[in-house]
C-alpha cells in the first residue's frame, strides 16, 4: 500500500503521517477510500469473469468431447428419424417435436459417456442437459414402422426436458392412443412388449387394475 498524500501525490515512506512535500496529513481512512477499495473491488470482477469463462469453456468442451466420440447418422437414419419427429407433431405433440427437431444433436453410436454405463433400453439414450441422443441400430430394426420409432422418440423427448425413466414412461403410454399406437396394430410388435413390460417396471401404479388384461388402468 503505497502512503500517497492526497494532495500533492507525494509517494511518502509508510510511517509518515504528514507529507514531506506540502505537510498535509495523510490519513490511514483517506488511504483506504481513495486506493485499496477501488483495487479490491476490480480484482473481484476479474476473478469472477475468469471463472465464469472457464466454467464456460469446461462445458462446451465437454459437449463436443460428446459430439466429437459417436458417429453422425447415415443419410437413411436421418430421414427416418424426420419421419418419427414428423409422426409426433402431426398427433399434437407439438413441444416435444420442438425439442426434437431445434436443440436435439442425434449420433448413431455411443459416444465415451454412454459407453462407460450399462443400458438396458436397446433403443436410444439421451445425455441431459447436453440434449445429445444416441439412437441404435435395434431403434432403425426392430420398430413396425414410423409410429412405433415415433414412440421411442416421444420417450427420449422428456429426458431432453429433464424428466425421469418413471415419467417418460408414464407420458407415453398414457397418450400412446394421441400417437397412433395402439395395441390392435401392435401387439405382435417386439418393441410393444418391451415398452410394456419397462412401464410395468418404472410406473406399477398404472397396472393395478385387476379386471383389466395385464391389470393395465389406461385401457
Amino acid at each position: 500500500m503505497n502512503n500517497r498524500c492526497p494532495h500533492c501525490h507525494l509517494v511518502n515512506f509508510p510511517h509518515i503521517s504528514n507529507c514531506g512535500r506540502c505537510g498535509a496529513e495523510i490519513s490511514t481512512h483517506t488511504l483506504l477510500e481513495n486506493t485499496a477499495e477501488p483495487r479490491k473491488k476490480a480484482g473481484f470482477l476479474t476473478r469472477a469473469a475468469v471463472c465464469a469463462g472457464v466454467c464456460l469453456a469446461m462445458l462446451l468442451g465437454f459437449y463436443v468431447s460428446l459430439i466429437t466420440s459417436a458417429k453422425k447418422l447415415t443419410t437413411d437414419e436421418k430421414a427416418a428419424v424426420r419421419r418419427a419427429v414428423a409422426v409426433i407433431e402431426e398427433t399434437g405433440f407439438n413441444k416435444e417435436a420442438m425439442l426434437l427437431n431445434t436443440i436435439t444433436a442425434f449420433r448413431g453410436t455411443d459416444n465415451w459417456l454412454n459407453a462407460s454405463v450399462a443400458k438396458e433400453n436397446a433403443y436410444a439414450a439421451t445425455n441431459f442437459p447436453f440434449e445429445v441422443m444416441t439412437l441404435y441400430p435395434d431403434f432403425f430394426t426392430y420398430p413396425a414402422d414410423d409410429v412405433e420409432r415415433a414412440a421411442v422418440l416421444l420417450h427420449e423427448s422428456k429426458h431432453l426436458a429433464g424428466k425421469n425413466e418413471h415419467d417418460a414412461y408414464e407420458f407415453v403410454w398414457k397418450n400412446r392412443k394421441q400417437l397412433g399406437w395402439t395395441k390392435e396394430r401392435y401387439a405382435d410388435s417386439p418393441v410393444w412388449s418391451n415398452v410394456r413390460r419397462q412401464t410395468l417396471e418404472n410406473v406399477p401404479e398404472l397396472f393395478v387394475c385387476e379386471k383389466n388384461e395385464f391389470k393395465d388402468c389406461t385401457q
